[in-house]
């Protein structure tokens, strides 16, 4: 019979001809058979990179996995809801659906060096992602299944890009010969996805049981944050940016060179949450996806700073020395409920006028624009991560009050201890500062102001109040 719609308009709200409506798709059955194994994928790659990252040392590389840990935990929580909704409740979606593939991803963890990981994730595990990605699309109902079609489709977009920035790395980091020294290992992760019947079961699966290699012992989370060449100063505490943003009688051009100096200080508060999720458990899935939001966004800061000074003209990665003792100590020191009451307790001191408010007001006035825009978004970052202390760890503790001093008293138990990190020959907290400002003032052609180059680090100021020398979030 032929059909055709009130003047050919388009049929069946535009998601399918009556034709591609026509023909079989997949079962729900085996609709969430497949799901299913697209969630188990994403969740344990969110695993992967929140594990890896404090001690990845390359900086470019931390905050791709920042990014890269928000989208997947994003996606396996529409994944996770969208099984739901097929009869299914989500009993069993926080278990392996297939133990090659829980193995595949096991090696991945536990690869030895960067190299060896960028190689797990961005050549075997991304692309067999979009593989069967792309397979679902093509294999499920258009019409009855299209709810699942638009989840898969927004998760392609995002999955596609974590894919196309890993290529670029792979090109960099993992070239021939550093391939050739991982054939055995690759040849491991084939065979884990060939034992598996591909990452959505839709292959046979062969009888081959390969041996575990670098998972053969239990991997072990290391919350130490490590950093690469050019941060060769990272226990440097020789500037105070509290103290020169908050001094009223120096000029307010040069304060955006030290607002962003604090956003890219902010390298370690992904480390710091990524070490309370890495060694946080039993906790819903909505608590990991919040959280790895608030790392990313953190993240975002630190890149903002960045940003700022490539825009100024000024090499950050000459003249900046850019610390981890804040991370370093809370990764070490203590347990993940009193790292997530630190950040809570520093979240709450951000609030106030004297806060992100008197930040973006000073960089405002400051006369650089995107110290203004950066600024801007940092501080409404900061009061949706206030909510998020708020909606986890604040009821977690069953009161504010109680959450907030518990908070202060941790945070008053940390040790950062810089007369330490001098004696032992770590740093000599130079102050980096002076040449940092003359730097910006030859590129801009501007008189340097004699109370500027004079500033120097009170170290009493610091004794008697580490606490806001070291705070970053």
């Amino acid at each position: 019979m032929e059909y055709q719609t009130h003047r050919n308009l388009p049929a069946l709200a535009g998601v399918a001809s009556f034709d591609a409506a026509a023909k079989p798709g997949l079962s729900v059955e085996k609709c969430v058979g497949r799901l299913k194994r697209l969630h188990w994928v994403l969740r344990r790659l969110n695993q992967i990179f929140v594990h890896r990252l404090p001690s990845e040392p390359v900086y470019e590389l931390k905050m791709g996995f920042s990014l890269h840990a928000h989208y997947c935990a994003e996606h396996a929580a529409a994944l996770r809801k969208r099984v739901s909704e097929l009869r299914e409740p989500p009993l069993g979606m926080d278990q392996a659906p297939d133990a090659a593939l829980d193995v595949l991803l096991d090696e991945i963890l536990a690869a030895p060096d960067t190299a060896s990981l960028l190689v797990g994730v961005y050549a075997y595990a991304l692309p067999a992602l979009l593989e069967a990605i792309h397979r679902y699309l093509a294999d499920t109902h258009p019409l009855v299944d299209h709810p699942s079609i638009r989840v898969c489709r927004f998760a392609l977009l995002e999955v596609e890009e974590m894919a196309e920035y890993g290529r670029q790395c792979l090109e960099q980091l993992a070239g021939a010969a550093e391939r050739e020294k991982m054939q055995p290992w690759e040849g491991l992760l084939q065979q884990l996805l060939e034992q598996a019947g591909s990452l959505d079961g839709t292959a046979p699966k062969t009888d081959v049981v390969p041996n575990r290699m670098f998972s053969a012992k239990p991997y072990h989370f290391d919350p130490v944050p490590k950093r690469d060449e050019r941060f060769p100063d990272p226990y440097n505490m020789g500037v105070h940016a509290e103290a020169f943003l908050y001094d009223a009688t120096l000029p307010t051009p040069p304060k955006a060179l030290m607002l962003y100096y604090k956003r890219l200080r902010e390298i370690d508060v992904p480390e710091v949450i990524a070490s309370i999720l890495a060694q946080t458990t039993n906790k819903p899935w909505d608590y990991t996806v919040d959280l790895t939001r608030q790392l990313w966004d953190e993240a975002r800061h630190a890149m903002m700073g960045e940003v700022g000074f490539v825009q100024a003209g000024v090499d950050w990665r000459a003249l900046v020395r850019i610390n981890f003792t804040w991370s370093l100590a809370l990764n070490t020191q203590l347990r993940p409920l009193e790292r997530h009451a630190v950040l809570y307790f520093i979240e709450q001191g951000l609030m106030p006028k004297t806060g992100k408010r008197f930040e973006w007001e000073l960089a405002l006035t400051s006369g650089d624009t995107f110290a203004g825009l950066a600024q801007d978004f940092d501080w409404a970052d900061e009061v949706l991560h206030a909510r998020i202390g708020r909606d986890w760890y604040v009821k977690e503790m069953g009161d504010g009050k109680k959450a907030t001093a518990y908070g202060d008293e941790c945070w008053s138990r940390v040790l950062i201890d810089w007369e330490k990190y001098r004696a032992e020959g770590l740093t000599q907290h130079a102050n980096w500062w002076r040449p940092l400002y003359l730097e910006w003032c030859r590129i801009h052609d501007k008189e340097a102001d004699s109370a500027v180059l004079a500033f120097e680090t009170n170290y009493s100021a610091i004794r008697a109040d580490l606490r806001e020398v070291s705070g970053s979030a």
